[in-house]
């Protein structure tokens, strides 16, 4: 079920007919597979700490910085059950969905997760984890880096207690005023390559200047107390950043018009972060008297609001470390974004078609446990390849059996075929395989540490 999450994820009917294309055929039934997804489930807990506990003796465990976060996924069936509850959906669809909690480790391998109903708040979902991790992994002192949605002050106060600390991102906007303006102030920014301050006023008047420290980074902090928790704030600014967000706003703007001009029928409420929000109505006339038709158009206070925080980022932490370092650990949060991804796309974890909760639940164990084993595999190939191209050329590596005489290759030999051979130490692409050295193939591989690596977890 893992190799085919990977390369032909489906359904468990389909998956186990795909399986038969293995060189190494599977030794079950159909029913087999049914009755473990039972025992995965009750299991699933203990399949992750042993998880963990085998990969220490193939490779170190970057266990120092973990990272968290949430998502969810979605059935496409209109009647909750169970853990199958209506909620917030990421992808905005009115289906029942499940909510996934996912700890990864600074090497950007997950760690552990959790399953939780689709109308469980996510910020509840990080503490009993987090325990689960502290008792079954056996693990004590670590930095918890996590986004705005799950920075409550409870989850702040938790890991701020017995060697464990946090990396947090905080919202400007949130701030007390007095922390706003003092965030926002132009003067009194500096930078690692520098120990003077820098006036962010100037980049507005010069352009060269502009082109000089486009991918540098300023920051400034002070140390808060905020409900009874000391906690350093650091503001960072970046040209770079600013680009980007006002770039991404504009298109915004851009769609807006066109919807005004268009379809303004179609103009109804508006999400948080939804072009919409630029566009505003007017029901009177300029004399005062009710308008017969709403006129729409561009709400240029909304706009001015939000341009005020191009380039801004801010986190809180207990840490007492330089503010470089603080954004280097925050910075690789994305790679949990990156694991979700994965799980959606590639290995197609959504929509569940799944009834029952525990089957719900061992289909993600099983997503899970694909996504550490192709995190490793990435891993060692040195993170060179998109997973597009690592999925797919896996996928292509197929071979043409000649009873009696062996394996013919079919598949094109690339740079990435190349790096999987190298990295492994064997080769099928070149000529045809016997069925002795295919067997004795499989025999080295999985003596090899760089294999157990991928193979035995």
């Amino acid at each position: 079920m893992i190799y085919g999450r990977i390369l032909f994820p489906s359904s468990k009917l389909c998956t186990f007919e795909s399986s038969k294309r293995l060189l190494e055929q599977p030794n079950f039934e159909l029913q087999n597979i049914y009755r473990s997804l039972e025992v995965i489930a009750k299991e699933s807990d203990f399949i992750q700490s042993q998880l963990y506990k085998n990969s220490l003796a193939v490779s170190k465990r970057n266990d120092r910085i973990l990272y968290y976060d949430c998502t969810n996924y979605f059935f496409e069936i209109e009647q909750e059950d169970g853990l199958k509850q209506y909620g917030p959906s990421k992808e905005n669809r009115p289906n029942p969905i499940v909510e996934m909690g996912l700890f990864m480790d600074g090497d950007g391998i997950p760690l552990a997760f959790n399953i939780h109903s689709g109308n469980t708040n996510e910020q509840v979902t990080l503490k009993p984890l987090e325990k689960q991790i502290i008792e079954d992994f056996k693990l004590s002192k670590f930095v918890v880096c996590t986004d705005a949605g799950l920075s409550s002050n409870a989850n702040r106060k938790f890991n701020n207690i017995n060697g464990r600390s946090f990396i947090t991102t905080q919202s400007i906007k949130k701030l007390k005023q007095f922390l706003k303006e003092w965030a926002l102030e132009p003067t009194g920014w500096r930078h690692n390559d520098s120990k003077e301050t820098f006036d962010l006023n100037l980049f507005d008047e010069n352009e060269s200047l502009c082109e000089q420290y486009k991918n540098m980074t300023f920051y400034k902090e002070r140390w808060i107390k905020e409900n009874d928790l000391e906690q350093k704030l650091i503001v960072t600014f970046s040209l770079k950043y600013r680009y980007y967000q006002r770039q991404i706003r504009n298109k915004q703007l851009e769609r807006a018009t066109k919807l005004i001009s268009t379809n303004p029928k179609s103009i109804g409420k508006k999400r948080q972060n939804d072009y919409k929000r630029f566009i505003a109505s007017t029901n009177v006339t300029s004399d005062g008297e009710v308008a017969e038709e709403t006129l729409y158009h561009l709400n240029s206070n909304t706009v001015a609001e939000e341009s005020i925080y191009d380039g801004f980022y801010a986190v809180c932490t207990n840490l007492d470390e330089d503010a470089s370092e603080i954004a280097r650990i925050n910075h690789r949060r994305w790679e949990v974004e990156e694991c979700f991804r994965i799980m959606k796309s590639e290995f197609k974890a959504r929509p569940v078609y799944l009834q029952r909760d525990d089957r719900i639940k061992a289909h993600f164990t099983t997503c899970f446990l694909a996504l550490v084993l192709y995190r490793y595999l990435e891993k060692d190939l040195d993170n060179q390849f998109t997973t597009n191209e690592i999925v797919g050329q896996l996928k292509d590596m197929n071979f043409y059996c000649v009873p009696g005489q062996g394996f013919i290759p079919t598949y094109t030999r690339t740079d990435f075929t190349d790096a999987l051979h190298d990295t492994y130490g064997f080769r099928t692409d070149y000529q045809i395989v016997s069925d002795k050295e295919m067997k004795n193939i499989y025999k080295r591989l999985k003596s090899k540490k760089k294999y157990a690596k991928i193979n035995d977890i």
